[in-house]
């Protein structure tokens, strides 16, 4: 069964870290009823959800992803770029230690998980403002002794590489080539989000399902088109791309 781990929006998330969103209130109230339907569609999906319990003074604690690196044979804890977020690695790394032999990241190594994209045996890590070279390097070093190669691609213009791509299933790639070098992905099929809609590269695959946020209709056009397939698409309301992130295990 796939095990998705999530974490509990914390109270103090209108203190989270921003690079390229101008900061706006959140309404607390609805980021916790927004994040448990996240978590109320994975289950829906046959995905059994493990919450873990919200950090009061880990504004960005519930975009789980960033902590770590989580593939078939082991889970990496990353050093992420901003230092502030560094302490949401411990707990995280104590739920995946359940699931999945540990490995650390050293210094002067960065890497967010939001910037590591997995498609089978293939591995794309954002060199963005929060990975560096070293990071992917590390990373690199670990999961080629698995049968993974690691490949490096620019980041601009967003904060990680899954904001502007991801894996949809079909040897399909949903992608804002503006804010990516798209010539890493040659053999991939490759499919633009409209101009109008920036931000909506940031889908997530479960099994055959696509789920994005609702708030990208023209997004939703492209699905419907001939020349993509997909099993079912679930649309979400949220604030971001994605209310959290998961790590699979």
């Amino acid at each position: 069964m796939l095990t998705a781990i999530t974490r509990e929006v914390s109270a103090s998330i209108n203190d989270c870290e921003l690079s390229f969103h101008a900061r706006e209130p959140i309404d607390v109230a609805k980021a916790i009823a927004q994040h448990k339907a996240y978590r109320d569609c994975l289950a829906e999906l046959g995905v059994r959800v493990v919450s873990l319990p919200a950090e009061p003074e880990l504004p960005d604690a519930v975009f789980v992803e960033d902590p770590a690196v989580v593939v078939d044979e082991v889970a990496v804890i990353s050093i992420m770029g901003v230092p502030s977020r560094r302490p949401e690695a411990r707990s995280l790394a104590d739920a995946l230690s359940r699931y999945r032999p540990i490995t650390f990241l050293v210094d002067p190594a960065t890497l967010d998980g939001g910037d590591v994209l997995r498609i089978g045996r293939f591995v794309f890590a954002g060199l963005s403002r929060r990975t560096n070279r070293q990071g992917i390097t590390q990373l690199d070093n670990i999961l080629r002794s698995y049968g993974y190669q690691v490949q490096p691609v620019e980041v601009r213009g967003c904060l990680h590489l899954k904001s502007a791509c991801s894996y949809i299933g079909h040897d399909t790639i949903l992608l804002n080539r503006s804010w990516i070098d798209a010539e890493r992905f040659r053999g991939f099929q490759l499919l633009d989000v409209p101009d109008e809609e920036p931000a909506a590269a940031n889908a997530l695959l479960i099994k055959d399902v696509v789920i994005i946020p609702a708030s990208f209709p023209k997004t939703r056009g492209c699905f419907r088109s001939e020349d993509f397939a997909c099993g079912r698409l679930i649309y979400l309301s949220c604030r971001r791309q994605k209310p959290a992130s998961l790590a699979r295990v």
